[in-house]
């Protein structure tokens, strides 16, 4: 049965100086912006209090769609097998800057408002990424020719287009309130999976000095445009070192979370390659946020279609180990991909063969999901 610690998560929720005293090793966290709404303060601690209990379980797109299904209110795959929500739920807005309807992966902007509004209500936590179109092309997040970055600083030819569109994920960001009228606190990773060369910010396509500076200009202009609602999460793919995965750190002034993604391949069908890559990578990032002050995540994990009957309790969880993170989140339940013509999924759905082992995982003390952090009226 999963213990769920009420008085301890109430303690956390208040933010009490009774739970900071009994985390000392978190009492010198402070958050990047120095104006940040009292509200996203408030989940900062939070967020560093319940690594003394576990971690977070994330999931992306989780409300707006899952394997056979679209758009349903009040459904998730994660809640179908256990009854519960994750956490923190994982969303992305490309599109944005484009002035479309929907994002990249379809969902209209308004439902993810609403989604959003929803989770903040019932005491989830949203993370946003930015997949956004290369600047100097035109052309998609992946369409990674060099220099783009150089393009979009102060200076650059496209540096004005940039700051458009940062207005428009400003706007985003202010409208997104809850029912007292206050901006709900939000998970913002920008440039994600920076040490992967797949996208236009990533390595090969910019020096560490033309990243860092994109990355303390888009801190700024947010906060100069009135948005104090961020927590900013640092995030890297693959790293061997602590110099690698520092190689592009903007400064402490400008991350709150530190933070990588991992995922296990085919050809890792045991998930020994997995477990033992994420355990060098936690050891690290956990070294690194130690010295630093800052948290650290998984902000992407998964096993596409979850083929392992055991993963999650087999593999997942022991990749993780002992090691305090904030958060973990899987990547999205898209179900058939048609171009590829397979299924691409990476969390548990009824029926699905990792189902049983979910639950088991769900079960575990360390493991949060929504229930774990609902707020006490």
């Amino acid at each position: 049965m999963k213990k769920h610690f009420y008085k301890l998560l109430l303690t956390a929720l208040l933010g009490t100086s009774c739970s900071a005293q009994q985390n000392n090793s978190n009492t010198n966290l402070s958050l990047a912006d120095k104006k940040a709404s009292p509200e996203t303060v408030l989940l900062y601690k939070k967020l560093s209090q319940l690594t003394e209990k576990g971690y977070l379980f994330g999931h992306q797109d989780d409300l707006a769609y899952g394997v056979n299904w679209k758009y349903e209110n009040n459904r998730s795959d994660i809640k179908d097998v256990v009854g519960d929500y994750p956490a923190v739920y994982g969303w992305d807005i490309a599109g944005l800057e484009k002035d479309d309807t929907n994002n990249i992966d379809d969902v209209p902007f308004q439902k993810m408002k609403q989604y959003i509004i929803e989770a903040n209500e019932r005491g989830g936590i949203s993370t946003i990424s930015w997949h956004f179109d290369n600047p100097a092309t035109g052309k998609n997040a992946w369409y990674n020719t060099p220099n783009s970055l150089k393009t979009i600083l102060p200076g650059g030819e496209n540096h004005q287009k940039f700051t458009s569109w940062l207005n428009k994920a400003a706007s985003f960001f202010l409208s997104l309130k809850d029912k007292k009228g206050k901006n709900i606190p939000i998970l913002f990773r920008p440039y994600h999976e920076l040490t992967g060369g797949w996208f236009w910010w990533g390595k090969g396509n910019c020096t560490p000095e033309e990243f860092k500076t994109a990355w303390k200009f888009t801190f700024d202009y947010l906060q100069k445009k009135g948005v104090h609602n961020l927590i900013y999460v640092y995030n890297t793919s693959s790293f061997s070192t602590k110099e690698d995965f520092l190689t592009n750190y903007p400064g402490d002034d400008f991350a709150d979370i530190i933070s990588f993604d991992s995922y296990q391949n085919n050809d890792d069908k045991d998930g020994q390659k997995f477990i033992a890559e994420v355990q060098n990578q936690l050891k690290i990032i956990n070294e690194i946020g130690q010295e630093k002050h800052k948290l650290t995540a998984i902000a992407e994990a998964g096993y596409e279609a979850v083929p392992d009957p055991k993963w999650w309790t087999g593999t997942f969880s022991k990749a993780i180990g002992d090691y305090k993170i904030s958060y973990v989140l899987l990547w999205r339940n898209h179900g058939w991909q048609e171009n590829e013509k397979k299924m691409h999924y990476y969390a548990p759905f009824k029926g699905q063969v990792s189902e049983k082992d979910f639950i088991d995982y769900y079960n575990l003390d360390k493991t949060l999901f929504e229930k774990d952090i609902k707020k006490t009226q």
